[in-house]
């Protein structure tokens, strides 16, 4: 049985679904390992799409970076939350959404597998809907691990089945899936693979409150 309001929660990835995010990330990554002496290109910005920040780091130096995962990490993380001061650059319809779930007194969360310095200077743009939010840096297992959803869920003390979570790569929907919630699939930089719960839409602007509310289980 549904709860009296569905969705009780609506759990947010942030590069590429909530924010435009993406370019950034691309520009950082270029810019940290040329720092380094090593290449960085386009496949290896859709090798590392959904993965956790380490992973790129690691793959620099892998490649003879003269610097540590940790320390290169956190310089990604900077460059990135450095280029995002100012206004957050929501995506088409993601303030929007925000705005409704915020007069439904829903909350949210962003749920990433990027850094919390990144994610909190978005969730600072609606803080009174994202009250939550859960890194890499908070979990023993990433995405695709349902425990970045699970514990998102936790700290809203909200049924993680009662929830919707909207994401934008195979990996995140794959957590979110595992996490027992339906997953709005908004377009993203790769293509996503259909999967059981996984629900496509056209364009960040279908996701409306009213659309999470169809996506409530049967009674």
């Amino acid at each position: 049985m549904s709860s009296p309001v569905f969705p009780a929660a609506v759990l947010f990835d942030h590069d590429g679904t909530l924010v435009n995010s993406e370019p950034q990330w691309a520009v950082a990554k270029r810019a940290v390992a040329a720092r380094y002496g090593v290449g960085w290109s386009t496949e290896d910005d859709h090798a590392t799409l959904g993965r956790t920040v380490p992973a790129s780091a690691r793959l620099m130096v892998e490649r003879g970076a003269a610097g540590t995962v940790e320390a290169i990490t956190a310089e990604l993380g900077q460059e990135v939350a450095d280029s995002l001061t100012g206004e957050v650059p929501f995506l088409p319809g993601m303030r929007a959404l925000l705005d409704e779930l915020g007069r439904a007194g829903i909350p949210g969360a962003v749920v990433t597998n990027a850094l919390t310095v990144v994610a909190q200077g978005t969730a600072s743009g609606a803080p009174e809907v994202l009250r939550v939010v859960v890194s890499q840096e908070d979990v023993e297992h990433a995405k695709p691990h349902p425990e970045p959803y699970l514990l998102a869920a936790r700290r809203l003390g909200v049924d993680p089945a009662q929830c919707v979570a909207v994401e934008d790569s195979q990996t995140g929907a794959a957590s979110a899936a595992a996490a027992g919630m339906p997953v709005v699939v908004v377009p993203g930089e790769l293509p996503v693979e259909p999967a059981p719960g996984f629900v496509p839409v056209d364009a960040h602007t279908d996701v409306t409150l009213a659309f999470l509310r169809g996506l409530a289980p049967s009674v």
